[in-house]
């Protein structure tokens, strides 16, 4: 066998195997009599069969058959050859190949690169110091307050305004047509929550009960619903009745009303609890992401273009579902996917490069997660989640879901040490260099 390595752009690279011909005509052979005991042709008993008329009965899958073990075999004996470490399938150059003459074909893959740690330890970070303001408190609870108002009727006689419930009919139209789903009898409308599309609820507003009115207005240009998007709409509307919300005091029987809280002090600070546990962890997560940040710009390497696609399809497709949720279109997600290509490329490279760091620095450390981590991480999980540990162990038994955990508990040792070592200055939100 002469196998040649040619370097080309990157990481990847190509085998050129050349497997002699003897091997082959040998291969040739031996794969013709396993056909030939088993063949059945007319006028002959089952293996009896001349050796020409199974060769030219079978000829093309025979080679074919010979073809794909021999190159599968080679491939390999060349990669220990060479001393190669492919991270993805290779790509086969092959024309074929005749009885008697070598087998020649050509491998090309992506290598594995070497990952040598320049500076893990001292790495300078940003973290956002934590302040907590009353105002964020007092937002919370009004909001809760707003989520327990009370609809009563306006007893005096006055037009619609802001911050009122209107009661109405409406009918929409554009191009003289009916607007399809634009029509509504007896709708709660609060006023100044922007449910409808800009001057509706203004058109609303100083409307008298039983009055009615045409509002000609028009759709935004981005609008979801593209047939309808910058265009007229007209909307005939009759204000039914105009209610108002009515909001609870704030007092301790509101307290109380929210759950085992004695006075309005006591769910103050319950709210405050929650709001700092809440800040506590995204200040948490935004300087895990600012460390392996450093990390990685302190420790360059070359990453593999075929992993970096795989890991933008997977990151592509994890946006999609979510903004497929929200409401986004596939042609809308489309045009979204188009603008923001360059970034979705630079998370996967980041996501590769952070990984790959991260599994380097577990080694040099000894932080791998062990199978005692392991096992005690799925015994907390069942205690936690209240689910019967042998479920948790036949879902994490899982070769794919195993190994995804484990990197997670590697990683959260990892970034641990990252922090500990690090030279971490404190700065207020709006003084932090936003990440590249």
């Amino acid at each position: 066998m002469k196998a040649e390595l040619k370097k080309l752009d990157g990481l990847s690279r190509r085998l050129q195997i050349e497997v002699p011909s003897a091997t082959v005509n040998a291969a040739l052979e031996r794969m013709y009599q396993q056909v030939q005991r088993k063949a059945k042709f007319k006028g002959f008993r089952e293996g009896k069969a001349p050796m020409s008329m199974v060769k030219t009965e079978y000829k093309s899958r025979v080679e074919l058959d010979v073809a794909e073990e021999i190159i599968r075999e080679y491939y390999d004996k060349a990669l220990t050859e060479h001393s190669l470490e492919p991270i993805n399938f290779p790509a086969i150059e092959f024309d074929g190949f005749k009885e008697n003459e070598p087998l020649k074909f050509a491998a090309v893959f992506e290598v594995r690169p070497e990952v040598s740690l320049k500076k893990y330890k001292g790495l300078e970070v940003e973290k956002e110091k934590l302040e907590i303001k009353e105002e964020v408190v007092d937002k919370i609870l009004e909001d809760i307050r707003k989520a327990k108002a009370t609809i009563a009727p306006v007893i005096e006689l006055r037009a619609a305004q802001m911050g009122d419930v209107a009661i109405i009919d409406f009918d929409g139209r554009v191009d003289g047509k009916p607007l399809a789903g634009g029509s509504a009898q007896e709708h709660m409308l609060e006023l100044g929550a922007k449910q409808f599309i800009d001057g509706f609820e203004e058109g609303v507003v100083g409307m008298q009960p039983g009055s009615k009115k045409t509002l000609t207005l028009k759709f935004p240009e981005d609008y979801q619903a593209k047939d309808i998007a910058g265009k007229d709409v007209e909307f005939d509307v009759t204000l039914k009745e105009i209610k108002k919300k009515v909001l609870p005091e704030l007092d301790d029987e509101f307290a109380k009303s929210m759950g085992n809280h004695t006075t309005l002090e006591d769910l103050k600070n319950e709210i405050k609890k929650d709001v700092v546990a809440g800040e506590e962890k995204r200040v948490r997560d935004d300087l895990k992401t600012r460390i392996l940040h450093a990390l990685v710009s302190a420790n360059p390497f070359e990453v593999p273009q075929s992993m970096v696609k795989e890991q933008k399809e997977i990151i592509t497709e994890d946006v999609h579902n979510r903004m497929k949720q929200d409401g986004m279109t596939d042609a809308q997600f489309e045009e979204y996917k188009a603008k923001w290509d360059a970034d979705f490329t630079k998370s996967a490279e980041f996501v590769i490069r952070s990984s790959m760091l991260v599994n380097t620095v577990a080694r040099e450390e000894n932080l791998a997660a062990s199978d005692e981590d392991f096992s005690q991480r799925l015994e907390s999980y069942a205690k936690q989640s209240g689910i019967e540990i042998e479920k948790i162990k036949a879902f994490y038994s899982k070769p794919d879901n195993r190994s995804r955990l484990k990197f997670q508990m590697t990683e959260e040792k990892v970034v641990e040490l990252l922090i500990k070592e690090a030279k971490v200055k404190e700065l207020a939100k709006d003084k932090l260099a936003p990440l590249k």
